[in-house]
C-alpha cells in the first residue's frame, strides 16, 4: 500500500463498515445517522490525486463511484447524490458518495457545512448487509 502504511489511517482501519472490496479499491459504508447510505469508494494504495492513476486504474475507481451511486439512490431515494473527493488528510483517492434530501440537516449546504436544521424525517432504512449485498451485484463484473 506505498509508503508510511503503518502511520495511514486508511491502510491501518478500513474507513467503515466494509461493503465490498477488491484488491485495488474498497467500498465502505460511512456511520452517520443523519445520512444513512453515505459511502466512500477508497483506493487502496497511496495515491493522492485522480491523474496519478494509470488511465485503466481511474476508469475503474470511478465506474465503482458511479455502480455505488446508482445503488444508493435505489435503494435511499435520495432528492440528490453529492459525489466529492478530497483527500486532504489520507494519501488516498478516495470518493465520498453522499445521499442529499432537501429536508436533510445541511440542505442545500454540503454535510461539513453548517447545520441548518434537525433533519429528523425518516429515512429507508438499509443494513449494511443488504447495502452490500447490492454493492455486490452492481459491482459482479467489475476488474
Amino acid at each position: 500500500m506505498g509508503n508510511d502504511t503503518q502511520s495511514c489511517d486508511l491502510c491501518i482501519n478500513p474507513g467503515g463498515a466494509i461493503l465490498w472490496q477488491s484488491a485495488l479499491c474498497r467500498v465502505v459504508r460511512v456511520d452517520d445517522p443523519h445520512y444513512p447510505g453515505f459511502c466512500r469508494v477508497i483506493w487502496n494504495d497511496h495515491v493522492r490525486e485522480m491523474s496519478d492513476l494509470a488511465a485503466n486504474h481511474q476508469l475503474l475507481l470511478m465506474r465503482v463511484v458511479f455502480a455505488v451511486e446508482s445503488v444508493v439512490r435505489q435503494l435511499f431515494n435520495p432528492d440528490k447524490i453529492n459525489l466529492a473527493s478530497f483527500g486532504n488528510m489520507v494519501p488516498h483517492v478516495h470518493w465520498h458518495v453522499i445521499p442529499r434530501w432537501q429536508d436533510d440537516r445541511h440542505f442545500p449546504e454540503p454535510v461539513w457545512g453548517s447545520v441548518r436544521r434537525e433533519g429528523k424525517a425518516p429515512r429507508p432504512v438499509v443494513g449494511d448487509e443488504a447495502l452490500a449485498q447490492a454493492v455486490s451485484v452492481a459491482l459482479a463484473n467489475i476488474e
